[in-house]
């Protein structure tokens, strides 16, 4: 057991000679890179300060300017360590060869979920939508009100109370339509009416239905024109502009009320009709 202790007492002696010695060769270029880490350090909490304002002033999502800054600090303590590193002697090539390595491995492991994630901070960056927009995801034609931005999904409410939810990478890597982006939306309606029909009476009449409703914007001039020719029917066009979280009331409100006049006018609006004849035969 003595011959035992011995043995390990004087390998650790030998280890502490060695590391003397090591420190005692190196010693100004210890010096130097605990000067290097502690100048790095502060430049770095500097640069970091700086990037945190100019985050605020963008008025930046505070998750997505939180995690940036995160991955900034960390990024710049990284390079002051391998410099310092480099400075004492390490061999660093391989350990940034290891990291890179591993960096490329785990990458693949999570390709989905950080695909989701850096759509989920370019959503947030580049805002095409915020919470509270109304939004059509072409890609699966998923439509509803954005609830919430995270950082790997969306949530949209569609009109019957659903809740969808959306992985952020589908979102940026195809087209999407944000309906309420704009203040002010085009109100476009296409009704029938018959080919004996009163041109002149028939745009009068749209243009009173549309001039009296509540919802129209009255900044903005309304069409009334001949859109096409049907089979039976000659389609009429009706576009004016309303307020975007009024358009579907307008709507609704403005073909009501062209059936009314209509009716009120004496103008057919012309519908598919089936005939059937009956033929008796002699038995």
């Amino acid at each position: 057991m003595e011959d035992i202790k011995d043995i390990e007492s004087s390998k650790i002696e030998e280890y502490l000679s060695k590391l003397g010695d090591w420190a005692l060769n190196k010693g100004f270029q210890l010096v130097l890179a605990i000067i290097c880490m502690y100048i790095g350090m502060k430049l770095s909490k500097l640069i970091v300060k700086m990037i945190r304002k100019s985050f605020k002033k963008s008025n930046m999502e505070e998750s997505v300017a939180s995690f940036l800054l995160s991955l900034i600090k960390f990024t710049f303590y990284a390079i002051v360590f391998i410099t310092a590193a480099s400075i004492v002697g390490f061999q660093v090539t391989s350990l940034v060869t290891i990291l890179g390595t591993a960096s490329l491995a785990i990458g693949l492991a999570l390709q989905g979920s950080l695909a989701n994630f850096a759509g989920g901070v370019l959503i947030l960056i580049l805002k095409p939508f915020r919470v509270g927009d109304y939004i059509i995801e072409n890609d699966k034609q998923c439509e509803g009100t954005v609830v919430s931005i995270d950082i790997f999904y969306t949530k949209l409410q569609t009109y019957d109370n659903r809740i969808i939810v959306i992985p952020n990478g589908n979102i940026t890597s195809h087209s999407l339509v944000n309906v309420t982006a704009a203040g002010i939306r085009k109100l476009d309606i296409s009704i029938g009416v018959a080919y004996d029909s009163d041109l002149k009476k028939v745009k009068d009449t749209l243009y009173q239905v549309v001039t009296e409703n509540q919802y129209y914007d009255k900044t903005k001039e309304v069409d009334v024109f001949v859109d096409s020719f049907g089979d039976s029917s000659i389609k009429m066009g009706v576009r004016c502009m309303v307020a975007t979280e009024n358009y579907w009331k307008a709507k609704w409100e403005i073909q009501e009320a062209i059936k009314y006049a209509f009716d009120a006018q004496g103008i057919e609006i012309p519908f598919d009709q089936m005939e059937v004849t009956l033929k008796n035969k002699d038995v």
